[in-house]
């Protein structure tokens, strides 16, 4: 019985595949576009040759061995669309990853579900469309979700997880419970346009070019600026916790500057506005976003502190000390 079939032959399909055969899982990669056998194999024998690039490559970093990579390789099959209906039908999990065009992906839910078994779930891998709209191409969307890998799938730890509103509970949570299983850290979100990670790129990276344009600062210090600050700062820990570490009213006050010298765009949310009112204003209050009132606050400092820290060594970034 085939548990994972990845269908699409194409770059997402192939991370995915490699991601659960490294983790121990038989994976099929099914090309599920009508064409000619020899394509068929041609395309098939290109995916495996980028995967068996992708895991030498990881092997030169140390963090594959020889028999991982004859192992992961051996788990994984390639098939062409005349073994569709086999293989999906002894399908415990399906990742779709056809082309980015909803008529593409309307076909390909709707075909897939048809030939799937009655507790396979089915998920999209599209990086822009809801899984409201795109359930509804398939037959059991009880069974249908989105999965948003980031690329490198096969390395990049998040997963976005959108469910529909008749996305079943059960099989949500066994899937999240999969994800898990392989390393990945699966996040839930709601069917909402640019899903979390996407959204907030959007923005920051329009800001990037935007200072660009307004000659502000070069490309090259923006982006020092980010590797050597925002990026490390935001690796330790989250945008929100960050929020709540710093203060809700550092941002609440910082926002009003901006809006007043830059524009409208930096406007508060309503949300910080209400926590101001409230007195909510994080760490410091024992209350923000998050809740600290029952936490060890100290233990926690110095834990997000020394990972700080860490990550700073390994960058090569500490602060230079006196040779005395």
């Amino acid at each position: 019985m085939t548990e994972i079939v990845a269908l699409g032959a194409g770059r997402m399909g192939r991370g995915i595949a490699q991601v659960f055969a490294f983790a121990g899982h038989p994976v099929t990669i099914l090309d599920f576009k009508e064409r000619p056998p020899d394509q068929v194999d041609a395309l098939l024998a290109e995916g495996k040759t980028e995967i068996e690039e992708n895991l030498a490559f990881l092997k030169s970093l140390g963090a594959a061995g020889d028999r991982q990579i004859e192992s992961t390789l051996s788990r994984i099959q390639g098939a062409g669309i005349g073994e569709a209906g086999d293989l999906l039908g002894g399908a415990r999990y399906i990742f779709e990853g056809v082309t980015e065009m909803l008529d593409v992906k309307r076909d390909a839910i709707a075909r897939a579900s048809a030939l799937a078994g009655p507790e396979a779930v089915i998920a999209s891998t599209t990086s822009t469309m809801l899984s409201e709209t795109l359930a509804g191409f398939s037959a059991r969307p009880e069974n249908f979700l989105n999965a948003h890998f980031l690329n490198p799938a096969y390395l990049i730890p998040l997963v976005e997880v959108s469910p529909s509103s008749r996305t079943d509970e059960g099989r949500l949570t066994a899937f999240m419970d999969l994800l898990t299983s392989i390393g990945k850290v699966p996040v839930r979100c709601k069917a909402s346009p640019g899903y979390i990670v996407p959204r907030l790129q959007s923005v920051a990276m329009s800001e990037a070019c935007r200072m660009v344009e307004e000659g502000v600062a070069t490309a090259e210090d923006i982006d020092r600026a980010v590797t050597a600050g925002f990026g490390i700062r935001y690796a330790t820990m989250g945008l929100v916790e960050f929020t709540d570490w710093g203060g809700v009213d550092i941002l609440y006050h910082a926002n009003r500057y901006l809006r007043d010298a830059l524009d409208p765009r930096f406007q508060t949310p309503k949300i910080v506005d209400d926590m101001m009112e409230r007195g909510d204003l994080g760490l410091k209050t024992g209350k923000g976003f998050y809740d600290f009132s029952k936490m060890d606050t100290d233990a926690y400092r110095r834990e997000k502190l020394a990972t700080f820290v860490a990550l700073l060594r390994h960058m090569d970034l500490m602060p230079k000390a006196a040779d005395d």
